[in-house]
Formats: structure tokens, C-alpha cells, sequence
């Protein structure tokens, strides 16, 4: 049960850690401080850990990685529009 708990909220925490980095980009329309290849190699093991998750059928895993997916593909995009 300790595992599960722990599992869950360091899945909550990194999968919401970027939000505020989007919202404020989004507020600002700026990404200069943004590394591109940062978030292209972060978003790469972002996939990587989706298709771990399904492959070991953890969905933990699985739909947290997918939110953080769609915060830092959104974040390339920004920043390949404001970089």
C-alpha cells in the first residue's frame, strides 16, 4: 500500500511540476529561457515512459506520463513559436 502511495504522488508531482512553466509562457508569450533540446529529449522519455506504462500494464504510469506529455509537447510548440 506505501508503494502505491508513493507511486501517486511522485506521479502528481512531476506530471504537474512543468504546468507552471506553461501557463506562464502562455501568459508572457515568451520561451527564450526555454531549451529546446531540453524539452524535445525530456518529451522523447516522456514517450518512452508511456509506452513503458502500457507494456507493463501500470496505469500510474501510464496516464501521468500522458499528462506530462501533453504539457511538454505543448511547450515545444511554444517555444518553436515564441523561442
Amino acid at each position: 500500500m506505501i508503494t502505491s502511495i508513493v507511486g501517486t504522488v511522485a506521479a502528481l508531482c512531476t506530471t504537474f511540476a512543468m504546468a507552471p512553466q506553461v501557463i506562464k509562457s502562455l501568459q508572457t508569450k515568451e520561451t527564450k529561457d526555454v531549451s529546446l533540446l531540453y524539452m524535445c529529449v525530456l518529451t522523447f522519455g516522456i514517450i518512452m515512459w508511456i509506452i513503458y506504462g502500457a507494456l507493463i500494464k501500470d496505469s500510474i504510469v501510464f496516464f501521468a506520463n500522458l499528462v506530462t506529455f501533453g504539457f511538454a509537447f505543448t511547450m515545444v510548440i511554444l517555444k518553436l513559436k515564441w523561442g
